[in-house]
């Protein structure tokens, strides 16, 4: 019986784990994605990362959450859609039951009690801080699922966050006030009435709500993750966990209405916790919809054991020479320069460490970072001709390095000390007086045969 498991262990792990995603095809494609990103989210819910984010994101919702409704709140009252914001907070209590009523009640009381006209600069610029405090900590969260350890500059993360917190909310109402007076008209009155249109209608209404939360967690892991995520990635990670959620929720009620122990242990706690429950069980769906996200986009990622973003030397000298390389190349024949998702996309590699990479070059004063397009793009600092290779490659080896952690510390020993001169010197009699400039051509003489 033993034997015959293990075989079987051993069957089911070559027919899961063998093969490269890419090279499948058809429904043995489907089915050993689907197996591989639940072995991945179960993985990742017991290493406790997941967990940790979700656990995070609720305490700092529940200091935000009241100053984010007030600015949109006081948005959308200019525009005269702001009691469209309270049906949408009900909503998102609805799996509290009776007392998500109360929760939401007194939510909007105090957002009601918010007045930021008389709030005054230092309050209103408290109140604006608060809010992008909760989005820079959804940012980072979202960055760490798409392997991520950088956020956005100041700049656009001041830019962008504004224009989710002040027009994101007019847009959402707008389309919603639109779409509800589009189904009021006479003709779409008339065209109820109408089978089999009538039918089609009642269930299309039912799934506007599933339609409406997949959208938005679309939106979301286009937006908020500092890289480039594919359309169709971010359709999937949103399905999958829009109809998680609205599942989730109608379970969550359900359980709610016949548990009645909660209420008489944790007496008039009991809705403050289950709203904890409920805003982390909401933060866990949008990240594992995240990592689903990522896995779609990056389906060779998806391995048994966790992969580690880790530059060994040789590997992170090869990718700041090519990195410099085509730099350098667009630079010389006046091309369009590079950006961070191009350079991605060109080497096939993971973000995180091409940036890695790109920040090393730019601390030792080889790239620049020209901020004026969107996304950034890459220009050398000075002239290639004048950029010698040793040099190059010297500070690529040594980048890192700083006062508190360098060579110098190290307790001198001579055999080791000549054993890295000696390394130094063959790089430098190897490269000699070589260019920047001179590997530019070198290439480009070797693609023109």
């Amino acid at each position: 019986m033993k034997q015959t498991l293990k075989e079987l262990k051993t069957w089911f792990a070559a027919y899961v784990w063998e093969d490269d995603m890419r090279h499948l095809a058809g429904l043995r494609k489907v089915l050993v994605f689907v197996l591989r990103v639940l072995h991945m989210l179960f993985r990742e819910l017991l290493g406790g990362q997941l967990n940790l984010r979700a656990m995070s994101l609720v305490y700092t919702t529940l200091l935000a959450l009241v100053p984010l409704l007030a600015v949109s709140f006081s948005v959308l009252k200019g525009f005269g859609v702001h009691t469209k914001i309270e049906p949408l907070l009900y909503n998102f209590m609805m799996p509290l039951g009776p007392k998500g009523v109360e929760v939401a009640d007194r939510i909007i009381s105090f957002v009601e009690n918010v007045q930021v006209g008389v709030l005054g600069s230092v309050g209103f610029v408290l109140l604006i801080y608060t809010v992008i405090a909760l989005l820079q900590k959804i940012e980072a969260a979202f960055n760490f699922v798409w392997q991520i350890d950088h956020l956005r500059s100041l700049s656009q993360r001041f830019s962008n966050y504004l224009s989710v917190i002040l027009v994101g909310p007019v847009l959402v109402f707008s389309a919603l006030g639109l779409t509800a007076t589009v189904l009021n008209t006479d003709l779409a009155l008339k065209l109820v009435t109408i089978e089999p249109l009538g039918t089609l209608v009642m269930y299309t209404g039912k799934l506007i709500p599933y339609l409406l939360v997949c959208l938005a967690f679309t939106f979301i892991y286009i937006f908020i993750p500092n890289t480039r995520v594919q359309l169709k990635a971010a359709l999937v990670g949103g399905v999958i966990a829009g109809v998680l959620w609205e599942t989730t929720g109608w379970g969550f009620a359900t359980f709610i209405v016949s548990s009645s122990k909660y209420a008489a242990i944790y007496s008039s706690f009991a809705i403050l916790i289950l709203l904890l429950i409920w805003l982390y069980l909401s933060w866990l769906i949008l990240l594992v919809g995240s990592q689903i996200a990522y896995f779609v986009q990056y389906p060779k990622y998806m391995t048994l054991h966790r992969v580690r973003f880790v530059l060994s030397n040789r590997l992170r000298e090869h990718l700041a020479l090519q990195i410099m390389y085509l730099v350098g190349y667009n630079h010389y024949f006046n091309k369009p320069p590079w950006n961070l998702d191009a350079l991605i996309e060109n080497m096939d590699l993971p973000g995180e460490p091409v940036h890695r990479a790109i920040a090393i070059l730019i601390e030792a004063g080889y790239l620049i970072e020209i901020g004026g397009e969107d996304p950034p793009v890459y220009l050398p600092v000075h002239d290639i001709g004048t950029m010698g290779l040793a040099d190059l490659l010297a500070d690529i080896r040594q980048a890192g390095e700083n006062r508190f952690l360098n060579v110098e510390q190290l307790e001198s020993i001579d055999a080791v000390d000549q054993l890295m001169s000696d390394i130094g010197d063959f790089y430098r009699d190897t490269l000699g007086a070589r260019t920047l400039k001179d590997l530019v051509l070198a290439g480009d003489a070797a693609t023109s045969r």
